[in-house]
């Protein structure tokens, strides 16, 4: 069941076998061009030219899978590669446990794939798009280098999906190829799928928020697809979860250096004023948490979801590390505990575990996200600082499910709509905080020099030392 080697001289790189189906060959050659053009709209703006150190994947292998090199981004090979499988591989998740997985659609789940490939594809542009300007105010070519590589990846994400979309889903797949280039996010009248991808990243606070958050719902919702009993979509999301490591260390450690020089800058000032020394202070830090994970929570969908019971059941997705972590893999008769809103006040209810498929998903997701913040905590406490950074409640600032219809504070306790309303800009990011951070976000041009309101990274990237010319302009 291995797939062919990966053939590198080819238009589209790839280890499909993209040579030898001229038919799918020929649409993803005609949509490249397509794909090429978006990319010069609504990439990164302004530095086409540039050489930039990134790493592009050469290989599906464990060790050595990504060459290192100096290239303009418009000249990326943007490939496909499909993790190979050396066994039949066996559903594993719900009623058709232990059958042979899937090589094609099965026609009463079509249109179901075809959903989950669409808006896990759409997400990929999405963020593009959201952060074409960071360059600008880039705090250093380190960091710069790390955008441009979250950005060129994410491009790569979505050749993935593209294929898929070309070589199983027919006309119909070619046409929502097409409108993933279409869309654009934030826009009112073409707007992406979900709401966090049009919600605006235009300074980095937000962007290493993004990449912590946002980017860690790609981790979990590629983990479930790779439990699906479609083979394809499965080996696809393995190696995809490869390259996302890399857009999460971005963020973790990113918004892990704003902390640590806002502690040394709380250190310097007389008055513990951090904003009077040019940096960030953990207030707009703690702001900008709040609204990107409550954003991002949404991302998991309904609380009780008969699509996530249908989906669960039909083997299209699964839990994280499902077959590491569960033996029970039908789940029919478990029930998951859950807080809802009834006559104003929260109660606890039982539903069947199928439905809450999405909740266990956030539950993993919210874990990860607590361990984060622990690190950072650990952080503040060594360098002396009494700030402690929290994570809201999972009913605060949602937009779907069931809390989107009530007003939370970020401790999770209901409040009027007017009490949020008149506290919104005390708990999130408000347009006087992002004002404020572009203000200090002036771009920083020299090797190994970093902006005030950064801490510079333990080291540098690809081997190389923090002094070293990531962005040649």
């Amino acid at each position: 069941m291995s797939i062919p080697s990966v053939d590198l001289n080819a238009k589209i790189p790839n280890n499909v076998g993209l040579a030898d189906d001229p038919k799918v060959r020929r649409a993803l050659e005609h949509w490249q061009p397509k794909y090429l053009e978006w990319w010069r709209d609504m990439g990164p703006s302004d530095f086409a030219e540039d050489q930039v150190y990134l790493r592009t994947a050469i290989s599906v292998d464990t060790d050595g899978w990504a060459h290192y090199d100096h290239v303009k981004m418009p000249d990326y090979r943007w490939g496909i590669f499909l993790t190979p499988r050396d066994r039949e591989m066996l559903i594993h998740v719900g009623d058709e446990t232990g059958k042979p997985a899937w090589e094609e659609v099965p026609g009463e789940h079509r249109n179901a794939l075809r959903r989950i490939v669409v808006t896990q594809a759409d997400t990929e542009p999405a963020s593009v798009e959201q952060q074409r300007l960071l360059g600008h105010l880039a705090p250093s070519l380190y960091d710069m280098r790390s955008l441009f590589q979250v950005n060129v990846e994410e491009g790569r994400h979505l050749w993935a999906m593209v294929y898929l979309l070309h070589k199983y889903f027919g006309r119909d797949g070619r046409d929502e190829a097409d409108e993933l280039l279409q869309r654009r996010s934030g826009d009112p009248d073409k707007p992406r799928i979900l709401g966090a991808f049009n919600q605006p990243c235009d300074h980095w606070l937000s962007f290493f928020a993004f990449t912590m958050f946002t980017d860690r719902d790609g981790k979990y919702q590629l983990a479930a697809l790779r439990e699906s009993a479609f083979d394809p979509l499965a080996r696809s999301c393995d190696f995809m979860l490869t390259e996302e490591a890399f857009h999460l260390f971005v963020g973790e450690t990113g918004l892990e250096r704003i902390i640590k020089r806002s502690a040394e800058l709380e250190r310097l000032d007389p008055n513990g004023d951090i904003r009077n020394q040019g940096g960030i202070d953990f207030e707009t830090i703690q702001r900008a948490i709040n609204y990107w994970f409550t954003y991002c929570l949404d991302l998991f969908g309904g609380e009780i979801s008969s699509n996530a019971a249908n989906y669960f059941g039909a083997g299209l997705k699964g839990r994280f590390k499902e077959a590491q972590r569960y033996t029970d893999h039908r789940v029919i008769e478990d029930h998951y505990r859950l807080t809802v809103v009834e006559e104003g006040a929260l109660k606890e209810v039982d539903i069947p575990l199928r439905n809450a498929m999405n909740e266990v998903l956030r539950d993993d997701y919210i874990k990860d996200c607590e361990r984060a913040l622990r690190k950072w905590n650990r952080l503040l406490e060594a360098m002396g600082s009494s700030t402690r950074l929290t994570l809201p409640s999972r009913r605060f600032h949602r937009h779907q499910g069931l809390y989107a219809a009530h007003a939370f504070n970020p401790a999770g306790d209901l409040v009027s709509a007017d009490e949020f309303e008149r506290r919104r800009d005390e708990w999130l990011l408000s347009p006087a905080d992002n004002e404020y951070l572009r203000s200090i976000m002036v771009r920083v041009r020299e090797p190994g020099k970093f902006a005030n309101w950064i801490a510079p990274p333990a080291k540098g990237i690809g081997g190389q030392d923090l002094d070293f010319a990531y962005v040649r302009a």
